[in-house]
């Protein structure tokens, strides 16, 4: 019992635990969607990009990292801080770019920006970043984000992540549902028997009633035939008489049908018809008559 018990319990965490893994993936996959590595979007002030190379695994976060970033004034930013900017170099234009600032600087036309690198390899990018370009200061990173990410755009991540947890849902509640609808029929035809059971007992009892008063009534038949002359004393005709009613009126009790609630599925069960004792007693009645 403990252990069916501790099954249950067990059995109800996990599927609560697919349910929120499943909600939180589908939850995280529209966010993700309609935020990620998206210059018009934020979540809460902050702006998140897929990290795509090694560049500053050096010192701060690896590709696949998620990191985020806020916006700020240009003017505020300091040799040292890490930008989130769109390149203007050839071979990356129009791409986020996160690098730290080296230095304060100018562009060929006199414009304020600022020179960046990489910590890798630790060279400075081609082309200055000036002030229209940089997209927000870099705040932290989210180890591996960024890799979930791309893989539950694919899909295999769409199947693994999303496809069956649910499917695992739906399995699992269409057999506590089947096991629900036998428990049903079970218990349905535990009743029916129940019932079947009790009407055969009640006939049985009716039909040794029935015995006892035919055996009554060849009784009274012997002795109204005996000769009037002899010594045996009559019988207590009045008693036998009482008797007799009181035997009838409780075979009909008997066999009054029980008021019980038809079952749907199974075969109804057949109502047993009450004995007829008004032969018997109209034969009782002959008897004293022909006594008398």
């Amino acid at each position: 019992m403990n252990m069916r018990k501790a099954w249950k319990t067990i059995s109800t965490v996990v599927v609560w635990l697919v349910v929120i893994v499943a909600v939180f993936m589908m939850v995280f996959t529209i966010i993700s969607v309609n935020t990620f590595d998206r210059n018009d979007r934020n979540i809460f002030g902050f702006r998140a990009y897929i990290v795509l190379s090694d560049s500053m695994s050096a010192t701060d976060f690896d590709a696949g990292d998620l990191v985020l970033v806020k916006e700020v004034d240009p003017t505020t930013l300091q040799e040292g801080d890490i930008i989130a900017y769109q390149s203007q170099n050839a071979e990356n234009y129009g791409q986020t770019v996160t690098h730290k600032i080296r230095a304060k600087t100018t562009d060929a036309n006199g414009n304020p920006g600022f020179i960046t690198y990489g910590t890798t390899n630790n060279v400075d990018d081609e082309t200055v970043v000036t002030y229209p370009f940089i997209l927000g200061k870099y705040q932290t990173a989210l180890p591996h984000v960024g890799t979930f990410f791309q893989f539950l755009k694919t899909p295999q991540g769409y199947i693994v992540c999303i496809l069956i947890p649910f499917l695992l849902l739906i399995i699992y509640q269409g057999l506590n549902c089947v096991k629900i609808f036998k428990m049903y029929k079970t218990e349905q035809m535990a009743q029916l028997q129940a019932e079947k059971d009790e009407l055969a007992a009640q006939k049985k009892q009716s039909e040794e009633m029935m015995a006892q008063l035919l055996a009554m009534q060849q009784q009274l038949t012997q002795q109204a035939g005996a000769s009037p002359g002899t010594d045996n004393p009559q019988p207590d005709m009045a008693a036998m008489m009482a008797e007799l009613q009181a035997l009838r009126a409780q075979v009909a009790s008997q066999n009054q049908p029980a008021a019980v609630e038809q079952p749907k599925d199974p075969e109804p069960v057949k109502q047993e018809k009450q004995l007829n004792l008004e032969d018997i007693l109209k034969e009782f009645g002959q008897v004293e008559e022909n006594e008398v």
